[in-house]
């Protein structure tokens, strides 16, 4: 198939390293959930055993599934206390996006609450993982076969530069059409931060309750577990506007790569530490968690701080909290930050984000490196996700960018890189 508009550098090793991913990521995530459970929790090592493809294949769990999708979809088309637009795509439109993340959130608690309150075995969730993460990687492959197919119809404004080579692996990886939508109904946006993030912290309280089943009361290590993520996952819901403005949604096609990663590489991995605690319970003290409490509270701060400071310039540079700050033009029109948090380093979100990783991993103690895995994924995911920023950035701002890079030398971590 011939391609079609500006054509951008193959990665991931191309059409190979993309065929190899689309095996690699599955397993990977069968194994974690594999080893998790198991009593050496080895992350290098293989698991105990391996499944039969009735442990793997579940009509309740593929049945939980299409509920909870469905469920999040139909709270996706409630009214929003707010609908904004995009940026500018290559035809000159803008599209409109509902900004009602946080209120999906706030109304999925609810209805599990009420479930709870009428006997709902939220913890038997737990013992489902598999399945579900089974069912789940069989759903996205055919979802991104439909969304591959969807995009042949496409117009070319409204392919995505990065998934438009001609080879259909790599572009089936990659994601052919920007922004996917049936009517108004933008699947991209919508799975970005809706069905993952929430099963996220859903599977993590069906964790902690089924520990407390277990042990009689949840640990000190996995409340610390859960009130971190939620306070992040939180944090992504209300702040919703701004995942417009990431290279997710402005450059990325959506195709396998972003649908496995947003349904179910983030419910089924980042949910690692609350699976790892549950069997592999961990004393925690007071003031340890004290500690480990503040060590969240600095990467948070540092998080939440750098990206307010981005969106409220990126809003009105004439707002009071950024207008003193010292900016570089560019040819675009547009003002590099070259202060504040932008001025320690590049990308000084990712440095919170990668402390508040450190903190999730922390309560599950010392003894294994598999509650670790995250922040080692996390830690190889940014670099390569910085490195993609620096090449955009260089591409769109020239030699203001290059002036930025002199002025501020270190990526994310100042004094190291």
């Amino acid at each position: 198939m011939a391609s079609q508009g500006p054509q951008a550098p193959l990665e991931f090793g191309g059409p190979l390293g993309a065929a190899a991913l689309m095996l690699l990521l599955p397993a990977t995530t069968i194994h974690l959930l594999l080893v998790a459970r198991s009593g050496p929790a080895r992350l290098l090592g293989p698991p105990p055993h391996l499944p039969g493809l009735s442990a793997l294949w579940s009509p309740p769990a593929l049945l939980l599934l299409l509920t909870w999708l469905g469920l999040q979809a139909a709270l996706y088309l409630l009214p929003a206390r707010k609908v904004t637009e995009g940026l500018e795509l290559k035809d000159k439109s803008r599209l409109r996006y509902p900004i009602n993340g946080f209120q999906a959130l706030v109304l999925t608690a609810l209805l599990v609450g009420l479930g709870l309150s009428v006997g709902l075995p939220l913890g038997m969730l737990s013992d489902m993982l598999l399945p579900l993460a089974f069912t789940t990687t069989l759903t996205t492959f055919i979802f991104s076969f439909l969304l591959y197919m969807k995009a042949q119809m496409a117009p070319p404004s409204g392919l995505a530069p990065g998934g438009n080579s001609g080879n259909t692996i790599y572009d089936f990886f990659m994601g052919r059409e920007l922004n996917p939508r049936i009517c108004s109904f933008d699947f991209k946006y919508f799975c970005e931060l809706r069905p993952g993030l929430i099963g996220w912290v859903l599977i993590n309280l069906a964790l902690l309750m089924q520990e407390a089943e277990l042990r009689g009361s949840p640990s000190l290590a996995m409340w610390l577990v859960n009130g971190f993520q939620l306070l992040y996952v939180g944090d992504a819901l209300w702040h919703e506007e701004a995942v417009l403005t990431t290279m997710d949604i402005t450059h990325d096609g959506f195709g396998f790569m972003l649908a496995f990663g947003d349904l179910v590489w983030v419910p089924f991995t980042y949910s690692l530490q609350a699976q790892f605690l549950l069997h592999h319970p961990q004393p925690l003290g007071p003031p340890t968690a004290l500690v480990i409490c503040l060590i969240n509270a600095v990467g948070y701060y540092i998080f939440r701080g750098a990206n307010s400071q981005k969106n409220t310039f990126r809003k009105n540079p004439s707002d009071p909290s950024v207008a003193g700050l010292e900016t570089i033009p560019t040819a675009t029109g547009k003002r590099l930050l070259v202060s504040g948090w932008w001025g320690m380093v590049r990308h000084p979100n990712y440095l919170g984000d990668l402390v508040m990783a450190l903190a999730w991993s922390l309560p599950c103690g010392l003894s294994h490196l598999l509650p670790y895995f995250y922040f080692l994924y996390f830690l190889a995911l940014l670099v390569h996700r910085e490195a993609r920023d620096e090449r955009q950035c260089l591409q769109k701002y020239g030699r203001a960018w290059q002036e930025y890079c002199q002025r501020v030398p270190y990526r994310i971590i100042p004094y190291i890189y």
